[in-house]
């Protein structure tokens, strides 16, 4: 059922986030460190900025297809722009990545790090999907804990909202990256 309430809302809450960007301090991208971007929908138009501007190689997308299917880059055009995209589908408004998709997410990003380029995380609104999987970077890479990692993420992006069910699978993930650490 909540994936159907997904794809029913996906376009009435997509105008909400165009409009919330033009109308209020939201932007719609933020760089978290020098290696991740944390934002919305990556339209077609951005690629050049992206790729030029913000040095970016990577992009992790963590909508469903349908998502991007008309607004952004396929695989190949990103391909073609010199961006390798990982796709780690998630479901809108309910979805919580899993264990398996935070550790490729980050593997993927961490390997771009070690190459000197950013990578861009995405979900609709990069609000919650994308934050999630931001948070577990921010986690890996300096043993965080998920809280401390949500804070650091909310310094930079306010709007941000990662739900408790996504703190949960956090906490799990930093477990297994930080064993020994409380979390």
């Amino acid at each position: 059922m909540s994936g159907a309430l997904a794809r029913l809302l996906f376009y009435p809450t997509l105008a909400y986030n165009v409009c919330m960007e033009k109308v209020s301090a939201r932007r719609w991208f933020d760089r978290v460190d020098q290696t991740v971007l944390l934002g919305a929908l990556p339209f077609r138009p951005m690629t050049e900025q992206l790729v030029r501007e913000e040095n970016v190689r990577g992009v992790i997308t963590m909508n469903e297809e349908y998502e991007t299917k008309y607004l952004c880059n396929s695989t190949e055009e990103w391909q073609s722009a010199g961006v390798q995209q990982l796709r780690l589908s998630t479901v809108d408004l309910t979805g919580v990545p899993s264990l398996e998709n935070l550790h490729r997410g980050v593997e993927f990003a961490l390997r771009h790090r070690q190459q000197g380029g950013s990578v861009y995380i995405h979900c609709k609104a990069g609000r919650s999907r994308s934050a999630t999987l931001a948070a577990a970077y921010l986690i890996r890479l300096h043993c965080w804990s998920p809280e401390e990692a949500r804070a650091a993420l909310a310094a930079v992006r306010p709007h941000i909202l990662v739900r408790s069910a996504q703190m949960e699978v956090l906490r799990k993930y930093h477990g297994q990256v930080c064993p020994g650490e409380a979390s």
